[in-house]
């Protein structure tokens, strides 16, 4: 196990990420492909460990943001379709051919490189209806085919699917945007099939899009957050109540040094918190390094046995202190960082709230070095 041998660590629940799998199949269309978006070190939950587990649950797919973690999921086994949803570099062409990963054109720029280029792998196009991240716009549709059918062959039939994506799906209050975005997408896929491109593939919905309406599905869905096990927002999970996820990722350290402080002591860097009673503080090896963000100091929590320690003064860059007077504990025992302990639980969103971010960037920014295992 992996606490016998490391100071921290971060374990993939199998079973939870079978559920969640579940959960998604039983609410897509039959026919509507689910690519599993494992970009970014899988949100924080390890790439090859979480591919590993949406290969084996079912996943016909996998979007990942560049061709590198494409790549190595190839070199895990996987054979199944590789989306990039971030753009490539034309130096990463010939790699994308070879590994048969599809990556996405989002720009008039990029596309004149991939016509010159000599490694042509296949392609989604990316539309713009609103988001104005990536993608072209619906005025430039026309313009883009052209170019395709003024160069050779080749470049025509490596287009293999077209998309969109949702600014504010997740937001269940404001509707009329995604629906919006949508009717521009359609109006995208009219000229593209006028053009004769009507059987490449078409996807707009991430995990809100997917939830909030069946029509939404089209050919294949990009499912991130909700695999999971997180909601993308509160307001989706109040509007359905009934469906439930299961976090899939828990962090974990050891107690590396328990000590006695005295009332007045001030604790860790800066002088910013002094202590107001005699007081017991557990170290424990993890910091902002690790993805601890700094601005938990003084206010972030740990469940040691059970019970909810306060983070004590500045959290460091390997190191935080915790507030343990009252609690039975010592050196060598489990602390939770996220995950759950007796009928207490610290989840991301806790942690969210408390630093005014998103959960997604709490997981994201977890360190990739530390071990992941699937428990």
């Amino acid at each position: 196990m992996a606490g016998k041998s490391l100071k921290t660590w971060i374990g993939i629940n199998r079973k939870a990420a079978e559920y969640n799998f579940g959960v998604f199949r039983a609410l897509l269309r039959p026919k509507t492909n689910l690519f599993a978006v494992v970009k970014s070190n899988a949100y924080g939950h390890g790439l090859w460990d979480f591919a590993g587990l949406a290969n084996e649950f079912g996943a016909d797919g996998f979007c990942v943001d560049s061709v590198m973690e494409g790549v190595t999921l190839r070199r895990h086994g996987i054979k199944k379709p590789i989306l990039v949803l971030g753009p490539t570099l034309p130096a990463l062409f010939k790699d994308a051919a070879m590994n048969k990963i599809t990556i996405t054109l989002s720009n008039f720029e990029n596309l004149a490189v991939y016509l010159k280029s000599k490694s042509k792998p296949d392609f989604h196009f990316k539309i713009d209806t609103g988001m104005h991240r990536q993608g072209f716009h619906l005025g430039e549709i026309r313009k883009f085919i052209q170019q395709l059918r003024t160069s050779n062959l080749e470049p025509r039939t490596r287009l293999k699917g077209v998309y969109t994506h949702f600014a504010s799906a997740k937001d269940t209050y404001y509707p009329t945007f995604t629906e919006k975005q949508f009717t521009e997408f359609q109006k995208a896929l009219k000229i593209i099939d006028s053009a004769g491109y009507e059987n490449i593939s078409r996807h707009c919905a991430a995990t809100g899009g997917a939830m909030i309406n069946p029509k939404y599905h089209l050919d294949a869905v990009r499912l991130g957050i909700g695999l999971y096990g997180l909601w993308p927002s509160k307001e989706l999970q109040l509007q359905f109540p009934k469906i439930k996820l299961k976090p899939v990722l828990s962090w974990q350290a050891l107690i590396s040094e328990i000590k006695e402080a005295r009332k007045d002591d001030f604790v860790s860097y800066d002088l910013t918190e002094r202590l107001s009673r005699p007081t017991k503080i557990a170290i424990i090896p993890i910091g902002y390094w690790h993805g601890f963000d700094r601005r938990l100091s003084g206010i972030g929590e740990v469940l040691i046995n059970g019970r909810r320690a306060r983070v004590l003064g500045r959290v460091t860059m390997d190191l935080i202190m915790a507030d343990i007077t009252g609690i039975k504990c010592a050196v060598g025992d489990k602390t939770i960082i996220i995950g759950r302990q007796g009928s207490e639980e610290i989840t991301a969103e806790d942690i969210a709230r408390k630093i005014g971010t998103s959960h997604y960037e709490v997981i994201t920014r977890i360190n990739p070095l530390i071990e992941r295992s699937i428990v």
